[in-house]
């Protein structure tokens, strides 16, 4: 990492005093001899020439003969005295550049400590300053942001003045040519190096000037900042905001004196954040922060809370909910207000419908999901996200978000539903060692899911789907194939887990503003009581009811799975509960010996089996009591594609193959019982079924309906599917074999049942 120039002091400048004097001394010297040497020669030509000699007499000519052989031998021998002379001459240069050298590092040398003087005075000036003013300021300076001194460049100038008027009184200093092309020269114009530095050969040239100097130095020494300056102070501010914040957030949403208490409290428009991200700042979420306490990593914000808090409730974030809520809603006119008793179920039954494959995925209902090839062995959500690894979170929040919307509650409300069952897994609260589920972001939109829910009048019933282990071994409880819930190597383990699940779902939906809503808490959706012991499932059941009852879900139904035990069964069975119901599934496609009932006999079967079981159930002496059906449907064959689990075909037409030959079926079960039985009709669009076809379906559908009604209500299996028209509500009430009303119905069991002939049995 660079460091800071505030923290980086630059070199020192270097400057020496110039030694022009004495250059101009040497330059003289060697100019006298010059003209010296120059004269001398001058005047032996002279002489040569015309015969004289040094006092100006004539020669005779014997002299001059003489003189002339005298000129021949030196002539001879002038050229070895010429080289000599040449080696004199560049001894001497030599010693003179030596000697200038040596006064040249003298000179640098006096400059460098000149410069250490000058700065050592720019910092006792400086410092000398700054005590003068901390006098008269109290002894406190002023700091900038960064917590350093700032210097006014008014002070600078004043002191930079008397600076540089000291520098002229003193000895008078020349640049040498060396610290110019060095780039170590000041310019002539002191002032522009107040804003910037020059060199003689580009870039930054130029030493720092006093101003810089000054500024690296005190940088360097300066003393307490103001106190509102001082950083401790407003980190104490910031804690304080944030811990007032979450007091505020947690008594508002926590609190037994919430406005959504009694009648529903206002509307959720005080609520600062709307769903976009352009409400909040980044900085506003800790670094660190999980991503479901994070909205810059969800995918979808809309209609969730984004001012973040890590508040809890039964250790479960509250993130994303808003602080008000409004219960004043109504699904419809023939029921109450969510904050008014809903009264006997016994006598106003519920009507409704799950939202199945949305927070626990099923393969038959997204089957696009699963479009893997069969040999990959991916079948169910556990093996979905072990295969995708990190790409697991981001595929099924996408789903999340697309699957279920504010549209899918609107649209419940107005086919004339007043109930929802929402299933979801434990991986929403907890995961474990092992486990590849996604963790938690499911829970996000489980509560607005509610919330939605509540916009539109219409009440909820909690469906635990998938416990630890798997309750029933089936894809929609997480993972196929073994139990390992109550049985197993970590059956006990995976019951107290599931225990530890529901004690902290019910002190979260314990608080005020569920107890309008949460009509139905369910405690394990299809336990497998054919497989378990029925004892251990029953005292589990008994814990778990006594748990959630002490943790606050006092006025919702707790619900429990019948286990395919057959209704009979449950008499004197954790009877003694009050508001606890018995939650029966009812299917004709999935027993071996009901697939094979014709188009009126599954009409009847819907009306007197299914009427005579649920009478048999409400009777406490001859059943448990309060009976409920939590999962029905009208599809009259299981030729759905992933219906009876990834690739194992189906009984409609004798390609069940599960792998255990006991439980394969390969005769068809169709009413012709032949290969004539056909899953490609069975499994045609809704404008290619016959009118007679249609009237089949909405019969049955309202016959299940009319018999439902007799015990505490029904939820249809499921709102949508992706390509199975007659498990979907809202594509059957598109096609017209579902009431566009619920309560608004052509059919009842008193009805006569017409024979359908000509209706093919073979789809």
């Amino acid at each position: 990492m660079a460091p800071r120039e505030s923290e980086e002091r630059p070199p020192p400048r270097r400057r020496r005093e110039s030694s022009a004097r004495r250059e101009r001394e040497r330059g003289d010297r060697e100019h006298r001899k010059s003209n010296h040497a120059r004269k001398k020669s001058a005047s032996t030509s002279e002489d040569t020439t015309t015969g004289t000699g040094s006092s100006g007499l004539a020669l005779s000519s014997a002299a001059l003969a003489k003189l002339n052989q005298e000129n021949v031998k030196r002539l001879s021998s002038s050229g070895g005295e010429q080289q000599q002379r040449t080696r004199d001459k560049k001894d001497r240069r030599d010693e003179r550049d030596r000697d200038r050298g040596r006064d040249r590092e003298r000179d640098r040398e006096r400059e460098r400590k000149l410069e250490r003087e000058e700065e050592d005075e720019l910092i006792r000036l400086s410092k000398k300053r700054r005590s003068a003013t901390a006098r008269k300021q109290g002894g406190r300076e002023s700091r900038s942001r960064d917590g350093y001194r700032e210097v006014k460049r008014d002070e600078y100038l004043e002191e930079d003045e008397r600076i540089r008027e000291k520098r002229r009184s003193s000895k008078a200093r020349v640049v040498s040519g060396a610290v110019l092309e060095e780039g170590r020269g000041r310019g002539h114009d002191d002032h522009r190096h107040h804003y910037g530095r020059h060199g003689l050969r580009g870039g930054d040239g130029s030493s720092y000037d006093s101003w810089e100097m000054d500024e690296v130095v005190v940088k360097k020494s300066t003393t307490s900042p103001k106190w509102w300056h001082q950083k401790k102070f407003w980190i104490l501010i910031g804690i304080g905001v944030v811990i007032l914040i979450l007091i505020i957030v947690v008594a508002v949403v926590v609190g037994k004196n919430n406005s959504g208490d009694g009648d529903g409290g206002g509307d959720s428009s005080g609520d600062k954040s709307s769903g976009s991200l352009d409400s909040i700042s980044p900085s506003s979420i800790p670094a660190g922060a999980p991503a479901w306490l994070n909205p810059f990593q969800w995918l979808d914000t809309n209609d969730f809370n984004l001012t973040y808090t890590n508040a809890t409730v039964g250790d479960l974030p509250i993130m994303g909910l808003f602080s008000k809520w409004d219960d004043s809603a109504a699904a419809n006119e023939h029921v109450p207000a969510l904050n008014k008793d809903w009264g006997d179920y016994a006598s106003r039954p519920a009507r409704g419908v799950n939202v199945g494959g949305w927070l626990t995925l099923e393969p038959f209902i997204t089957p696009s999901l699963f479009n893997y090839d069969l040999r990959k062995g991916i079948i169910d959500e556990y093996t979905l996200c072990a295969y995708l690894g990190s790409k697991c979170a981001a595929t099924l929040e996408q789903h999340y978000s697309t699957f279920v919307t504010e549209d899918t509650f609107r649209d419940i409300a107005a086919a004339g539903l007043d109930h929802v069952r929402i299933p979801f897994s434990y991986w929403a609260v907890q995961t474990y060692d092992g486990d590849p589920y996604v963790f938690r972001t499911s829970w996000r939109y489980l509560l607005r899911g509610i919330e939605w829910a509540r916009k539109y009048g219409l009440r909820i019933n909690l469906d635990l789907h998938g416990l630890p282990g798997s309750q029933n071994g089936w894809n929609h409880s997480g993972r196929q194939g073994a139990i390992n819930w109550l049985d197993g190597p970590d059956g006990a383990t995976n019951a107290q887990r599931s225990l530890d699940i529901h004690d902290r779902l019910s002190k979260f939906f314990a608080q005020s503003r569920y107890k309008n809503i949460i009509s139905h808490y369910g405690l394990a959706n299809e336990p497998k009581m054919t497989d378990l012991s029925v004892p251990a499932v029953l005292q589990w059941t008994q814990t778990a009811h006594d748990l959630v009852r002490k943790n606050g879900i006092t006025d919702a139904v707790v619900v429990f799975g019948d286990g395919f035990r057959g209704l009979g069964k449950w008499q004197g069975e954790l009877q003694g509960n009050p508001r606890m119901a018995l939650d029966v599934h009812q299917y004709v496609i999935f027993n071996t010996n009901q697939i094979v009932f014709n188009h009126s006999e599954k009409v009847r079967y819907a009306c007197e089996g299914w009427g005579d079981q649920t009478a048999l159930s409400m009777n406490t002496a001859t059943g448990y009591g309060p009976t409920m059906v939590a999962e029905w449907s009208q599809a009259d064959t299981d030729c759905a594609k992933h219906l009876t689990n990834v690739g194992w075909g189906n009984r409609w037409t004798g390609t069940y193959v599960t792998g255990d030959s006991s439980l394969d079926i390969t005769t068809p079960r169709c009413p012709a019982k032949d290969h004539s039985c056909d899953c490609i009709a069975a499994n045609a669009q809704p404008d290619q079924w016959s009118d007679q076809y249609k009237q089949f379906l909405r019969m049955f559908a309202e016959a299940q309906m009319s018999t439902f009604e007799k015990g505490w209500g029904w939820f249809y299996w499921v709102w949508d599917t992706e390509d199975a028209p007659q498990w979907s509500y809202k594509k059957g009430m598109a096609a017209g074999v579902l009431p566009t009303k619920a309560y608004d119905r052509d059919f009842d069991c008193s009805s006569d049942i017409p024979s359908f002939d000509g209706l093919p049995e073979t789809y």
